[in-house]
Formats: structure tokens, sequence, C-alpha cells
């Protein structure tokens, strides 16, 4: 009788012990889970602000590639036009002298806007790396000091 009683108390305080452990399992399990959802967040948000600063650098390289690229454009065509222009001039003109001083002109002309090209695709640039300082940096410390913040 005493083996049978012991047996059913052993066998309830099992019973009491796997359900405390079913419990603490679930727990433990919901805990996680929430734990596992913060950490996704978290580096939701960490991956945003990459993205964000990657978008901000690649629109500044973009911004300085459309300017150089416009003011190439623009050259050629200034080229064309004027090389036209003074090629109608050496064509059509019948003083060798006019002829010669429309040649002085248009070297120095091609040696000019050369020059001036030259001079907006290097302000381009020295704008683009202003940009870079200022607002890119900004940009970095600004998603830096987020991510310090969060926890």
């Amino acid at each position: 009788m005493n083996t049978l009683i012991i047996a059913g108390v052993c066998l309830t305080l099992s019973a009491c012990l796997l359900a405390a452990g079913f419990r603490q399992s679930t727990s433990s399990r919901r805990k996680l889970r929430v734990l596992n959802t913060s950490r996704l967040h978290a580096r939701s948000r960490v991956q945003q602000r990459r993205m964000e600063l990657f978008e901000v650098r690649n629109r500044a390289k973009l911004m300085e590639d459309t300017v150089s690229g416009g003011a190439t454009a623009v050259e050629k065509v200034h080229k064309v036009i004027a090389n036209t222009t003074f090629g109608l001039i050496d064509r059509f003109a019948k003083d060798e002298e006019f002829k010669s001083t429309a040649r002085k002109v248009k070297q120095t002309h091609h040696e000019k806007s050369k020059q001036v090209y030259q001079v907006v695709r290097t302000t381009n640039r020295a704008m683009h790396l202003l940009a870079d300082s200022l607002f890119i940096d900004k940009a970095e410390k600004r998603i830096i000091s987020k991510t310090k913040k969060a926890p």
C-alpha cells in the first residue's frame, strides 16, 4: 500500500514537473520569438539606413556624371557649330588676310572653349567633393548616431 502511495505521489510530482517544464518551454519559445522579431526589426532598420546612405551617394554620383556628360555634349555641339562657321568663312571668303585672321580666331576660340569646359568639369568635381563632405558625411553621422541609439 505504501508503495502505491509513493508511486502515485511520484507520478503526480512527475506530472507537475512535466507541466511546469512545458509551461517554461512555451514561455521561452514566446520570448525567443519576440527577441528574434526585434532583432530582425533592428537589422531591417540598419539595412534601411545603409540603403539610404547608398542612395544619397548614388544620387551625388549621378548628379556629377550628368553635369560632366552634359558639359561634354554641349562642348561637342559647340565645336561642331564653330567648325561649321569657320569652315564656311574659310571656304567662301575671298580675302586671304581675312581667312588668315579667321584661322587664328578659330584656334583661339578652340583653346578658350576647351579651357572653359575644363573649368566646368573641374568645378563639377569640386562641387561633388563639397557635397560629399557636407551632405554625405552628415548623413553618415546621422545614420551612425541612430544606429548607436537603437536597442
